[in-house]
């Protein structure tokens, strides 16, 4: 279910929660935090594009996916991409 308002917070808050599906301690998860650092690889940045997807109805492509780095990377994106 999408949240009423969806801010950078909210992003933010879903993919911590997600970092334990990966192995990954959710209290790393600054928003500085690369993606190489959490030690995760494609497939997991692929699991959290759908989690996104499912929580915001918002769809990152394989290129999209590619150009991510970081946690920041993510939430900006999925922000411009909320209609």
């Amino acid at each position: 279910m999408m949240p009423a308002t969806i801010t950078y917070e909210t992003i933010e808050d879903t993919v911590k929660q997600a970092l334990p599906r990966f192995g990954v301690d959710s209290s790393r998860g600054t928003r500085e935090a690369t993606f190489e650092e959490l030690d995760l690889d494609s497939l997991d940045i692929a699991e959290l594009s759908q989690i996104i997807e499912d929580d915001y109805g918002v769809r990152l492509t394989s290129d999209d996916l590619g150009s991510l780095e970081s946690i920041d990377d993510t939430i900006q994106l999925v922000l411009s991409r909320i209609p």
